[in-house]
């Protein structure tokens, strides 16, 4: 499940019996932590995959990258991660009528052939292909790992539970990064997509060996009638109009929020010089910096992206702490525009420090708004339908995803595409220079741009940096955040006040 996703759940509990912090530990079965071990190395597997992914599709392929377009990787990373927030609808139903267990192991036999086959194939059908299966894989993944929490824990410890299960996942969602930024730089593009693959191995011999189902209801109903109910209540649950407005509005939150690990990455390969950081950071911490060194002697972008989770982990239990108290839709406003502010401050300018410095206002932003939307749509559920308004959550996440190839792919390569802004320089200058291919590469391309030009490749990236300004980009993503504020003022208000007739009458 997504880092996101296990909010979910934590509003639902209230804590009938102090068990203190031993006692909780002890409280959770068998089957809660081999489901938290399986949830780390699935998000270990995916996040470390798919924090590159935007810089192996459109990489050199003289570096054993793709050499993609832009539109290309929009279309791939966001069509197929639209389709696997969208799949927990029916997924969920067929995991309850066949089981957990078997669920599991076919979720992992799908991600394992899927990572480990991504990194085998090289055409643009072939990779859309073996990452629709990762989705498959995933979306399988998904319900089942949050229902066995959700068996394994009880009124007394549900709220601590699902704490630790968030733990676990940005434990994976900061590691697996970490460890794929590291190795791809020292063995190739290659090693990512094994790592991943090994990750899934260890979790399908936990599943085999270790895992044992806890007790469930089992469905009576057909596969094809358990899909068909599963719609239908989702539907019944989106003919509330407070529920289906408030989905629409949070569509622009996760639009903006993609934006981190969608473009973000390929803007920082493109224009922002990370060599600087590691030339602050090596004085001070010279086993640090020598860690996330590259071979280019900066540090690799998805290190610096992933700071993102890593403060998550950090700052969460604070954040939680002060935002305790505050309404949900107030909240939710509040992380949204810190959101933005970080989100603008990481693409407006190439120096890395304040690149940094965004994403840290960004995750704050992420953690003041996220747990208030699942408590918003908790306080909006007529009693008895709680769970079934919970699992519209991901919709508005599947629809930003299918969205964000406009803003990720589009509108990336028609006004911040590295090698789009210098084709047009040269035009300007009548230098004509060849198509990139397998052949003439995107590395061949900036350096025979670059002595046409007579500078370097770092006087080359500041002149389009400052000639083209390409990081007015962060226009659109600001301003989608801005209309989703000015959305969720104009429901609240609505809402207030439907709310208030309703007393009065």
């Amino acid at each position: 499940m997504s880092r996101q996703g296990f909010y979910l759940k934590k509003h639902m509990s209230k804590e009938k019996e102090d068990l203190g912090f031993i006692g909780l530990l002890k409280s959770f079965p068998r089957s809660f932590w081999i489901a938290s071990a399986m949830e780390l190395f699935e998000r270990w597997a995916w996040y470390g995959l798919f924090a590159v992914l935007a810089l192996y599709l459109t990489g050199s392929t003289d570096e054993g990258a793709l050499g993609f377009t832009h539109v290309e990787r929009g279309e791939i990373m966001s069509y197929v991660t639209g389709i696997l927030y969208f799949l927990p609808i029916i997924t969920g139903a067929i995991s309850d009528k066949i089981g957990y267990k078997p669920s599991l192991i076919i979720a992992y036999i799908l991600l394992g052939v899927g990572y480990y086959f991504m990194g085998e194939v090289s055409s643009y059908f072939a990779v859309f292909t073996m990452f629709l299966i990762v989705a498959v894989g995933a979306a399988m993944f998904k319900p089942v790992a949050s229902a066995i929490v959700t068996k394994s824990t009880d009124d007394r410890n549900s709220s601590f539970g699902f704490g630790v299960f968030y733990m676990m996942v940005n434990i994976g969602g900061f590691f697996g990064p970490l460890f794929s930024g590291k190795l791809r730089d020292e063995y190739g593009w290659k090693i990512v997509f094994i790592m991943a693959t090994s990750a899934i191995l260890v979790n399908l011999i936990l599943v085999l060996f270790f895992f044992k189902e806890p007790g469930r209801q089992k469905s009576e109903d057909s596969f094809g009638s358990s899909i068909i109910k599963s719609l239908i209540n989702i539907w019944d649950a989106l003919s509330d109009m407070k529920l289906t407005l408030l989905l629409l509005i949070m569509v622009g939150f996760w639009l903006m929020f993609n934006q981190l690990f969608y473009t973000l990455p390929v803007f920082i390969e493109e224009w922002v010089d990370t060599k600087v950081l590691y030339n602050f950071l090596h004085p001070i911490l010279p086993g640090l910096a020598d860690f996330y060194k590259n071979k280019e002697g900066g540090i690799n972008p998805e290190q610096i992206v992933n700071m993102d989770a890593f403060f998550i982990v950090v700052l969460q239990m604070i954040i939680s702490t002060i935002i305790l108290k505050w309404k949900p839709i107030s909240a939710m406003m509040s992380g949204i525009l810190i959101a933005i502010i970080g989100i603008a401050l990481s693409f407006y300018t190439n120096n890395v420090f304040y690149t940094l410095l965004g994403i840290l206002i960004f995750a704050i932003g992420e953690m003041t708004s996220n747990p208030k939307f699942s408590d918003y749509i908790a306080k909006i559920s007529p009693k008895g339908k709680e769970a079934l308004y919970m699992g519209t959550y991901f919709l508005p996440i599947s629809v930003a995803n299918f969205l964000t190839k406009w803003i990720t792919g589009d509108l990336y390569e028609k006004y911040s595409d590295k090698v789009a802004i210098i084709r047009r320089e040269l035009s300007a200058q009548n230098i004509q220079l060849p198509e990139i291919t397998a052949d003439y590469t995107k590395n061949n391309f900036y350096a025979d741009a670059a002595n046409k030009l007579q500078m370097s490749q770092d006087e080359m990236t500041s002149f389009m940096w400052d000639h083209y300004h390409p990081g007015n980009i962060w226009y659109v993503i600001a301003g989608i955040g801005l209309l989703t504020i000015v959305g969720l003022l104009i429901y609240n208000s609505v809402i207030a006040r439907k709310l208030k007739k309703e007393k009065d009458a």
